[in-house]
């Protein structure tokens, strides 16, 4: 089988292709505001296959492939003869025959991978217990857009050291920023379940108002993934002083954002004062999971696209 480029984690692509595939988003978005038909994945198809439930996986992959040219269909586990007790790598061989890009949102990052070594095509990360890799892909593309480049900024992580913070952390190896991580004890980071290459690009916090203290970018989650909803009151507990609020916004840089992949449950991880306040690009942040991921759907199918012919007929 030949070698086929897939996205299963963040530190699977180099800088160089996030640099293009940031550039490519960006073109990408401003042709979709200007109502300039881009469609070069015709006949294409996206398999999405979901054991987690989902809004904004779903309808971005789904709406971003149509938007190329392309057809997208869903599938459930519960749907499909994975739910029935046929393998991962059987599967993979009959739906990666039928399709060209298979996107997975899972619980264990071990799946995909089983999944992505038997495929013919490349497959995406949806979301997995370990990794989130489309989020942070938009997360930072939506930092670039308001604040230019990311590296040597410094990003705060407060909460849960989850599949998002890990991804983060990855990120910030892969593209030289800061990660300062603060969570209650007993959460604190897993360097070999976070794919860490060892580099010094985290740091630790025992106090969340230290860890945002001079951040450019300040970001949470819930603190109960899915998954996990049998520890939710004794999360909540444990959490409790983890809530970014004004005060903590107020210790980081002036200019400092806020992020969150949501859903959000507001009063709990975030007040409604920061995330509906002016700081906050949350909805720029799930939009621009529609774009970056119609950018890396048209890099793993036809490689590097340059569009330079189109952006001097068009204009910027």
């Amino acid at each position: 089988m030949a070698c086929v480029k897939h996205f299963l984690q963040f530190r699977d692509f180099t800088r160089p292709e996030f640099d293009h595939l940031f550039e490519r988003a960006r073109w990408i978005k401003s042709e979709f505001k200007a109502y300039r038909r881009y469609s070069p994945l015709g006949d294409r198809t996206l398999v999405m296959i979901f054991e987690k439930a989902s809004t904004r996986t779903r309808l971005s992959f789904e709406a971003g492939m149509q938007q190329l040219g392309g057809s997208a269909i869903y599938l459930n586990s519960r749907d499909s003869q994975l739910q029935r007790g046929e393998s991962v790598e059987d599967a993979a061989r009959v739906i990666s025959r039928m399709s060209d890009v298979v996107m997975i949102r899972t619980f264990e990052q071990a799946m995909i991978q089983r999944f992505a070594a038997h495929s013919r095509v490349p497959v995406i990360n949806g979301l997995s217990n370990e990794y989130h890799p489309c989020q942070i892909l938009a997360d930072i593309f939506t930092f670039i857009e308001h604040r230019g480049p990311i590296q040597g900024r410094t990003v705060a992580w407060i909460g849960d050291s989850n599949n998002v913070c890990n991804t983060w952390l990855q990120a910030a190896e892969v593209l030289d920023f800061q990660v300062n991580v603060s969570t209650p004890p007993g959460y604190e980071v897993a360097v070999d379940r976070a794919g860490l290459q060892g580099t010094n690009n985290h740091r630790q916090f025992a106090d969340p108002m230290d860890a945002a203290r001079g951040a450019d970018l300040v970001t949470t989650d819930v603190w109960t993934s899915m998954g996990f909803e049998a520890e939710n009151e004794e999360r909540r507990r444990d959490f409790a002083d983890w809530q970014v609020d004004a005060e903590m916004m107020r210790v980081a840089h002036p200019d400092a954002l806020f992020m969150h992949c949501l859903p959000v449950h507001r009063g709990e991880e975030v007040t409604a004062e920061v995330i509906d306040g002016p700081q906050s690009v949350v909805w720029d942040e799930a939009e621009n999971r529609m774009h970056t991921q119609k950018a890396l759907l048209e890099y793993l199918l036809l490689g590097r696209v340059d569009n330079s012919a189109e952006l001097s007929r068009n204009g910027p």
